[in-house]
């Protein structure tokens, strides 16, 4: 029997007769039975009533709506308020009042179910704080019950720190706001975040008001990113820069600290406004070149680790927060500056020499080069003039070829000193970008580091030879090369060598223009050894055919005049008339069918 029944007394109950021993078996069972109905409380199936919780264990929770007996609900429906107890009052959703077994069935999560979307809209609209028990991890958050309503938590709305293990709130009922409805979808967004953000705004305000520059705190670190680390000064965020973690140089800011880690930070400065506070951690350690080795000088070597690079040269660390640039010029002695990654790269270890040292600066050139013999100290030893060597074409120009004997020593072959022979009009038609040559040295200067060398001095002076042998008059066959405004250029037959003859000497007996690839008789008109020219002539030949027979042909004409016209007077002077012209044209006609 109920509480309130029994607690409620019979108005009309005869307690006279009741003394007396006076039964009341004259009422009949109608009544009592209506007199019971009417202590019982009003409710039908599928109501929503309010009951008390009488009884509390592991598995189930008992409650009292008034009815013939109590309901019996699983526990688990009332797992969102870890706070349950004997007593409270609880919505019941009435399922069926007596069952087969005559037994109230009741259920909580359903009578939660019914009211819960005009709780859900009303907890948004004023800002409710409502409980939640998280049921399980989902993508991105986390699914919470609330009034019976499965709602999302987000994970960056469970708390205003990152969340790095979601698993430890699954199963906790905490407090959130509904800051998110969907009607169309009836999907629900809650936020427990949102409850401290106000109070944590008024705890800024009240901390960034006492801070100071210079001031030292102790903070716990919140969050690592890869330009810096976040730091919870107690309800404020502060923000080391990587630059400001250490002294030496910081490729990942979670090399130096970790999550959770408690330490000392220096505020270098802060904005009221918009609330951010700088903050380093290297500032409360010495600059390590104050710590530097006060003996250390130019000229001693030092070891340390490549941290940065860049085209023009590497930084290294010789001690933590001790740098020296080693410019790319000073990593070899070789003229050509190419990258300073063609010589190391982060992370090798490097020894140097020091060559510049300013500890007011906090600067210090370094040097590797010098570790190696300067090739041009003893350079006349090595590569005495006269002496053969085998080079490297580096690069050209149009004066020349630039090659590299070792590294660090270069020389330069002058255009002219390619060939004997080939008149070479750049570079590039005789040789080629790496290739190897052999070269002679005819000069050394010392001082600007330069040589001048030479390729065809290898070879005897061809030109000794040809001055015996491409006289002035002398007659050879020619391949016409190259034809050009001013000429042609003439290959000799068979040495190889090179002539030249202007247009007027490329005419042919038939009167034509020799071409280019043309065989052709050329006749010496000049030969010059020092300038290396010589200068031939195609029409000579024949030209000088057609004098000689002109001659020969007067001489025998003479011969056969009379004494009268060889007495005539010696200043008169022969001109060539048409008529002698056809008679040299006879002779020569004759002395060709004779010969």
């Amino acid at each position: 029997m109920s509480e309130e029944l029994k607690n409620s007394p019979i108005v009309d109950f005869d307690w006279d007769a009741y003394e007396k021993g006076e039964t009341q078996r004259d009422k009949s069972y109608e009544e009592l039975e209506k007199t019971y109905d009417k202590s019982l409380g009003s409710f039908k199936d599928k109501d929503v009533t309010e009951g008390t919780v009488i009884s509390i264990n592991k598995r189930e929770v008992v409650v009292n709506i008034g009815a013939k007996s109590d309901g019996i609900i699983p526990f688990n429906e009332f797992r969102y308020n870890p706070d349950l107890k004997v007593g409270d009052t609880v919505e019941v959703f009435v399922e069926n009042q007596e069952d087969k077994k005559g037994q109230l069935i009741l259920s909580h999560r359903k009578a939660r179910a019914a009211k819960s979307w005009d709780r859900v809209n009303e907890a948004l609209e004023n800002d409710e704080i409502i409980k939640g028990f998280i049921k399980c991890r989902t993508k991105g958050g986390m699914i919470v019950d609330v009034f019976g309503i499965e709602a999302f938590l987000p994970g960056s709305q469970i708390d205003v720190r990152p969340i790095r293990d979601y698993d430890v709130f699954v199963g906790k009922t905490m407090e959130f706001k509904v800051v998110k409805i969907n009607q169309e979808f009836r999907n629900v967004v809650v936020s427990h975040k949102a409850l401290i953000e106000a109070e944590l705004e008024q705890q800024k305000k009240e901390i960034i008001a006492k801070l100071e520059k210079g001031q030292v705190l102790e903070g716990t670190v919140k969050n690592i990113t890869s330009y810096g680390v976040f730091i919870d000064l107690g309800g404020v965020d502060g923000l080391i820069h990587i630059t400001d973690l250490s002294w030496g140089r910081v490729s990942n800011p979670a090399d130096i600290v970790e999550p959770d880690q408690k330490l000392n930070v220096v505020i270098l400065d802060f904005d009221n406004e918009k609330k951010r506070i700088a903050l380093g951690l290297k500032q409360l350690q010495p600059h390590p070149w104050d710590k530097l080795d006060p003996d250390l000088k130019v000229g001693d070597k030092v070891t340390g680790r490549v941290v940065v690079m860049y085209d023009y040269g590497a930084f290294v660390e010789i001690a933590p927060g001790v740098e020296g640039l080693i410019h790319v010029s000073e990593m070899s002695w070789s003229q050509h500056l190419r990258s300073a990654q063609d010589f190391m790269k982060v992370g090798d270890t490097v020894e140097a020499q020091i060559l510049a040292l300013d500890r007011e600066e906090r600067k210090m050139s370094l040097g590797i080069k010098q570790l190696k013999e300067d090739p041009w100290e003893n350079i006349e030893v090595k590569y005495p003039v006269g002496s053969q060597h085998t080079a490297k074409v580096r690069n050209f120009t149009n004066f020349g070829v630039f090659v590299e004997l070792e590294e660090g020593v270069d020389g330069l072959i002058h255009i002219s000193d390619l060939s004997w022979t080939k008149k070479v009009k750049h570079p590039s038609e005789f040789t080629q970008i790496g290739a190897s040559i052999d070269v002679k040295v005819l000069e050394i200067d010392k001082e600007n580091r330069r040589l001048s060398l030479g390729h065809k001095q290898l070879e005897q002076n061809p030109w000794d030879v040809f001055e015996t042998i491409y006289t002035t008059g002398s007659v050879h066959e020619g391949v016409i090369t190259e034809m050009l405004d001013k000429g042609a250029v003439i290959n000799l037959q068979p040495y190889g060598v090179e002539g030249f003859a202007t247009p007027k000497h490329l005419i042919k007996e038939d009167g034509s223009q020799a071409q280019k690839d043309e065989k052709l008789p050329f006749k010496v008109i000049e030969f010059n050894k020092d300038a290396k020219r010589i200068i031939l002539s195609h029409s000579r030949i024949f030209e000088d055919e057609q004098k000689g027979e002109a001659r020969r042909a007067r001489k025998a004409q003479g011969s056969n005049k009379p004494q009268a016209e060889e007495a005539a007077p010696a200043t008169t002077v022969e001109k060539t008339t048409l008529g002698d012209i056809s008679a040299l044209a006879a002779l020569k006609e004759q002395m060709e069918k004779g010969e």
